[in-house]
């Protein structure tokens, strides 16, 4: 991940852009694989953690209904937090993450596993559903950050 994140960075400067991101099952750790980098300060603009429906409706603005409908592990939910979140940083790209990492809180119709990866650049957005491997929190959390790294290094390129 190290590897990855160096090239966003790297990139990122030499394209004058700015990336921010908002983050719920992964709790930080995409922010912190950017910021782990030296000189991601003139890059990384913020990195939220909304990680209680409470923090995603009041901080994010996501709409109560959108909550009550779809659940806060939805595409409607990782669009309101993205959105949002871009209008918030007034960055150039914005990625934000929503899924269950366990080992609790899974059903059968958001079995632990499903996460929801939204990327927009300028205003370009693209949300991705990922089902990973239930091999336990840690792993599902990396493997959603992983992805997300890739998402963003591909669209840099």
């Amino acid at each position: 991940m190290k590897k990855l994140s160096q090239k966003i960075v790297k990139l990122l400067k030499r394209k004058r852009l700015k990336l921010s991101v908002v983050e719920s099952c992964t709790g930080g750790m995409l922010s912190s694989a950017i910021t782990s980098v030296s000189g991601s300060s003139k890059v990384f603009t913020m990195g939220l953690v909304t990680y209680s429906n409470e923090s995603k409706k009041s901080i994010l603005k996501v709409p109560k209904q959108i909550i009550r409908k779809h659940g806060t592990v939805s595409i409607q939910c990782c669009l309101s937090m993205i959105n949002n979140l871009s209008k918030i940083s007034k960055s150039n790209i914005a990625v934000s993450i929503t899924g269950i990492a366990g080992p609790s809180g899974g059903t059968k119709k958001k079995p632990v596993g499903l996460v929801y990866v939204g990327i927009k650049k300028w205003n370009k957005i693209k949300i991705h559903k990922y089902l990973f491997k239930n091999k336990g929190r840690s792993y599902i959390q990396k493997a959603a950050v992983r992805k997300s790294l890739g998402l963003i290094l591909n669209i840099l390129k």
